[in-house]
């Protein structure tokens, strides 16, 4: 049999596509103009005069389009991301993430031992008082049953298996992410694929994963808390690397989270360049000070009194920058990765999901 397609809609189905892929750009250009609405339809309206974005797209139409879609609304006569807009923008750069991983990437959600309340094991064990009903292996109890007495069947309560489960654990991170000015040296945008990490990141815990929880922080010459909402809008600025802040910041959140797993990751392109001393910022932007370095060790040490995982994903390769990074790592029993901003969401996203289960406390 033949089937005719002249019917389908095909302008609209394109109409539709072409509207999905504006939407991605849309937030993309949000995402590195630091939440501004207006400027990133404005960068828009200059890719299609330098022939990027068909002449024929209406780019007003758009525009009205994403207000009845609720993916930005009007504050006081300017047009901002929306709640919705701030959800659309994770799950966005959610996908776009998990598009990029390998097939055999991201495992399940839980570590190797025996517990309650998770998948069932193919192991089984004598059914105990208080045990999941659920997880009785019917098979194996009629089997023990049989095997007891063929004739007659009748069970009893040495009869009854159950399967092990495995237990799933919450888990609190935090994610420091360096905004110093070097994150935007050199011809490279650093800072905005940090960013969409974050964003992926809230997004998947948030949606599969409800019992962890995820804190952002932002260190520069100092470190502070960023909403979740606001994480879009942030911005490089003319800051040194306070990672010891940063670090501080970090350990104080995790402190008072009830969660059995807590670790942090540490997001950062360049050397620590300063710390507070006695109320003020001292600093050195040349080579690495070794009374910033110490410092900064002490907290990583901290961090592990306090069973607190840094994993470090350093976005360069400088030797002495190794070095400094392989001596936290090794006082802080953690780990690191040398990425580029082009494969930090593959590091960060298999260690978050794989690798917990080494380094339950």
């Amino acid at each position: 049999m033949r089937y005719r397609y002249s019917e389908y809609p095909v302008d609209l189905l394109r109409g539709l596509l072409t509207y999905q892929e504006l939407v991605k750009l849309f937030l993309q250009l949000v995402l590195q103009t630091g939440g501004d609405v207006e400027e990133a339809l404005q960068w828009m309206k200059y890719l299609q005069e330098r022939g990027m974005i068909d002449e024929g797209i209406d780019l007003e139409a758009f525009r009205k389009e994403l207000e009845k879609s609720e993916i930005v609304e009007d504050r006081g006569g300017k047009l901002s991301l929306s709640a919705a807009g701030e959800r659309r923008i994770r799950r966005s750069a959610l996908e776009e993430i998990f598009t990029s991983l390998s097939k055999s990437g991201p495992g399940y959600h839980a570590i190797p031992r025996a517990g309650g309340g998770g998948e069932l094991l193919p192991e089984t064990r004598a059914y105990e008082f208080g045990d999941n009903p659920t997880a009785i292996d019917g098979v194996r109890t009629i089997g023990n049953a049989v095997r007891r007495d063929a004739e007659e069947i009748a069970l009893k309560p040495e009869d009854f298996e159950v399967h092990e489960e495995e237990h799933l654990t919450s888990c609190a991170t935090v994610l420091a992410i360096d905004i110093s000015h070097s994150m935007i040296l050199y011809g490279e945008d650093r800072f905005t694929p940090a960013k969409k990490v974050a964003l992926a990141l809230v997004e998947l815990i948030q949606s599969k994963y409800p019992k962890d929880s995820i804190d952002v922080l932002l260190f520069g010459d100092d470190a502070k808390r960023v909403p979740i909402s606001e994480i879009s809008k942030t911005m490089v600025g003319p800051y040194h690397t306070n990672t010891r802040a940063g670090l501080a910041l970090a350990r104080k959140l995790l402190v008072h989270r009830k969660n059995p797993n807590k670790q942090i990751f540490l997001i950062t392109d360049g050397k620590p360049s300063a710390i507070w001393d006695h109320g003020r910022l001292y600093k050195n932007p040349f080579g690495l000070d070794l009374k910033i370095v110490n410092r900064t060790l002490e907290e990583a040490d901290a961090c592990r009194r306090d069973g607190i995982t840094i994993t470090t994903f350093m976005i360069a390769t400088d030797s002495y920058l190794v070095d400094f990074v392989d001596k936290l790592t090794k006082i802080n029993r953690g780990r690191a990765y040398y990425a580029s901003p082009y494969n930090l969401a593959e590091f960060l996203f298999t260690d978050y999901i794989r690798n917990r289960k080494k380094f339950f406390h």
